[in-house]
């Protein structure tokens, strides 16, 4: 079905939570009032949505989705050196939402321009969605997506976890692939949309929900410091499922969810694939299981070795991912050709629970063996000495790498 068809559908319901459902429609149909004009001539432009209102931006991605202009999604809170990097990558031909944010951004001559130069430029294809992920470098990508890829993950989602309607409590970023599936799984399946900041939930509002019929989304910083306040510890028990995502998290973390029958569950996924491919179910994680779960229906996941042979259960190697949520390349090139093989690598035990176990170019190379970085951490914070740690190689002549910690101890 297409964006509006479902707009339809969920007007009625009064599915966004706290906001006027009839007035989000309002808002679709003047943004799509406003790409009508500018696409009179049959030209798509590329659009670079920069919105800090939820609502706004909500409506802004459907109007786009919609009339199948190619749309980069947009950080408000990206400083001058991250714009000047995106500016230069997509070069687009509309920055549309709030202009102020982008510096030095000519508005004015950009919307003049914008059909002349949409005909002279080569295009994206129409319908593409970009995505933004940030590499370890620091370097801003755009994972393209399209509104296919996105509805394929919500339907290995819904199946997953066993649910039709699926309600979301969002408090992470609706342009980061995270926040933006959560809006799009209760969006698509007839769902409702609670959106709150993170830190208006932390100072204690939470919205008069049921907590029970919704998911939400967190990682590991957010759980903890949610943890440590008993009466959200309390509205955190409550909820039907709290999916834990974005970085690993360590032992003590978890122990402490597992002790307040926190119902987690522990995801493996990222911008390239619209978010999880694999989710260790809440009954899983409060019986001590400790993995990212089996993989989704609509994805196929194989560890392999240096050559790509395909390797059996609890042997670790590369992680190599198949879906049909992949995206199809970082923009503008279309290269991953329905495969993807992050730096991941794990291991898949008897049972298909996927566990990763660190980063191939983390690894610390000492006297032959492989060490992974993320397992010492987790060793050391279960001592529960210190607080933070960081755990790198560092050259020696002798072993090649010797382990490094540097860490906070918990009581100095």
């Amino acid at each position: 079905m297409t964006p509006l068809i479902y707009l339809s559908r969920q007007t009625a319901n009064h599915w966004l939570v706290g906001q006027n459902s009839e007035k989000f429609a309002e808002w679709v149909t003047r943004f799509l009032a406003e790409l009508n004009s500018l696409t009179a001539s049959g030209n798509l432009p590329k659009l670079l949505l920069v919105e800090p209102d939820p609502i706004q931006f909500l409506a802004r991605f459907l109007a786009a989705c919609s009339v199948g202009c190619p749309t980069f999604l947009g950080n408000p809170g990206w400083g001058k050196a991250e714009w000047e990097q995106v500016l230069t990558l997509v070069q687009p031909h509309l920055i549309w939402g709030d202009t102020s944010i982008v510096p030095g951004w000519d508005s004015t001559k950009a919307e003049q321009n914008t059909l002349n130069t949409a005909a002279a430029e080569p295009q994206p294809n129409q319908g593409w969605i970009m995505i933004p992920t940030g590499g370890s470098s620091g370097k801003i990508r755009f994972a393209i997506h399209a509104w296919e890829t996105l509805m394929a993950a919500v339907q290995g989602f819904q199946q997953h976890f066993q649910v039709d309607q699926v309600n979301s409590f969002c408090v992470l970023p609706l342009y980061h692939v995270s926040g933006l599936m959560q809006f799009l799984r209760s969006f698509t399946s007839g769902g409702k949309l609670v959106i709150l900041p993170f830190k208006a939930v932390e100072s204690g509002e939470t919205s008069e929900i049921a907590p029970s019929e919704f998911f939400i989304s967190l990682v590991p910083t957010q759980l903890q410091r949610l943890l440590s306040h008993s009466l959200l510890t309390d509205w955190l028990s409550q909820f039907r499922t709290v999916l834990l995502g974005g970085a690993p998290a360590w032992n003590e973390l978890l122990q402490a969810a597992r002790s307040q029958q926190i119902r987690l569950a522990l995801t493996y996924g990222m911008t390239e694939t619209a978010a999880q491919i694999a989710a260790l179910k809440p009954e899983e994680f409060l019986a001590n299981h400790h993995h990212c779960g089996k993989v989704l229906p609509h994805t196929q996941v194989t560890i392999c070795d240096r050559l790509n042979h395909p390797l059996a259960a609890n042997q670790i190697g590369k992680v190599i991912i198949q879906s049909r949520s992949l995206a199809l390349g970082y923009y503008p090139k279309t290269d991953f050709d329905k495969v993807l093989q992050p730096d991941d690598m794990g291991f898949l035990d008897e049972q298909g629970g996927l566990h990763i176990i660190g980063r191939d170019s983390d690894k610390i190379i000492t006297g032959g063996e492989n060490v992974f970085p993320v397992e010492v951490e987790a060793a050391i914070r279960a001592t529960g000495y210190v607080t933070d740690v960081a755990v790198v190689g560092v050259s020696d002549r002798h072993w090649g790498q010797v382990i490094t910690a540097v860490y906070i101890p918990k009581h100095p």
